[in-house]
């Protein structure tokens, strides 16, 4: 017989599972980097196998990486960060799922802006919580009156900036809004900025460690998968209040044990990559987000906000259809895309595109998305 938990995952989840594209198809849905991982990085993990460290890991990761991680954290007042702070993990994944296992229970209210990486809202239903989704502006910005309506007697926000799918990065004036609305509460805040390094021009990224009203109630959580195209080696970290991040501890070295070992010297090495080897991919993707801007932009039935961050587009049709088929219609057409309805509620009549692709594929997959769906409605 199904666990009930699981009963319940399969009944809430939208998250598909995901294959790699047919043949003949673009894949504009994965949320993952096409470059390759630094060769630092990877001579780095070699040599850490050659030299022994082939065996378990502190649980909680490497002192020596930790404290690095530690030492780049926004400084808090009275007190710095220290190892002790930080808890490395399988992915940011794991870390999303240690904080949420470690402190939400059953009948814990989370509120969560959505549209929304889907992975949030399934991890408060398997930790027995419910979900209280709060739709964006127009803007794909925060409705902080929805928010001020939502969050009273809430556990728990999770949110990522810059977003997944919106691609809208989270400004100084909201983050400050927010720890407003907050004053006063219990509600913790889990800032999920894996994202952190792509900003485009115009825009400017600020951790919600950095905002006075919020640094003392936010788990940060963070991967070194998007920054320095490492998807597939699954290093994650979270930092944030002493108690809690004990408690994320726990629960990640019940479930997962340490990481690889070798694969965490990997991450010291790619802590130490010059500044301009993440310059020259961010430049990349700030490429060809104008390619996607430019080519989506004044096509009757399709209607973008221009990203800011990350490398995601949330493409709104006209087409009166669900999105879900949208996205197989598009797949029929040999380009792969995510429907909005698996990020909430409101994502329904959008789909989200995925820029970090090479851009031939990209070119070809736009010119079938606005083959399909422009001038739909109209």
């Amino acid at each position: 017989m199904t666990a009930f938990r699981v009963a319940e995952l399969r009944r809430f989840s939208r998250r598909p599972a995901l294959a790699p594209a047919p043949a003949g198809a673009v894949s504009l849905a994965m949320g993952e980097p096409d470059f390759p991982t630094p060769p630092q990085v990877v001579e780095a993990a070699v040599a850490a196998l050659r030299g022994g460290h082939t065996h378990y890991a502190d649980q909680k990761g490497l002192r020596e990486l930790r404290a690095a991680l530690a030492s780049r954290l926004p400084s808090k007042p009275g007190r710095n960060w220290t190892a002790d702070d930080v808890v490395v993990t399988h992915g940011a994944t794991a870390a999303l799922a240690a904080v949420v296992l470690a402190t939400v229970g059953p009948g814990d209210r989370v509120v969560i802006p959505e549209p929304a990486y889907s992975l949030y809202a399934d991890l408060v239903v398997l930790a027995g919580g419910t979900v209280s989704y709060v739709p964006l502006a127009p803007d794909l910005h925060w409705d902080l009156d929805a928010l001020a309506a939502a969050l009273p007697g809430a556990a728990m926000m999770i949110f990522s900036n810059p977003s997944n799918p919106t691609g809208i990065v989270h400004d100084e004036q909201e983050l400050k809004a927010l720890g407003e609305l907050l004053d006063g509460s219990d509600v913790l805040v889990v800032s999920d900025e894996a994202y952190h390094r792509l900003v485009y021009p115009g825009h400017v990224f600020i951790s919600a460690l950095e905002i006075d009203s919020l640094r003392d109630r936010t788990v940060y959580v963070q991967t070194f998968s998007k920054t320095y195209a490492m998807t597939g080696w699954r290093v994650g970290y979270l930092a944030g209040p002493r108690e809690v991040v004990e408690a994320a501890a726990q629960v990640h070295r019940t479930y997962n044990g340490s990481l690889n070992t070798a694969v965490q010297h990997a991450a010291l090495a790619a802590l130490d990559l010059p500044d301009s080897v993440v310059d020259a991919m961010v430049d990349r993707y700030r490429r060809r987000r104008e390619l996607v801007v430019a080519h989506l932009s004044g096509v009757p039935g399709l209607h973008l906000v221009p990203p800011e961050g990350a490398f995601y587009g949330f493409l709104r049709y006209d087409a009166g259809l669900p999105s879900e088929v949208v996205a197989r219609e598009l797949a029929e057409r040999k380009v792969m895309v995510r429907a909005g309805a698996e990020y909430g509620p409101s994502g329904e009549g959008h789909v989200r595109i995925s820029f970090a692709a090479a851009e031939d594929d990209l070119w070809t997959g736009l010119a079938r998305i606005v083959g399909h769906l422009g001038g739909a409605g109209s």
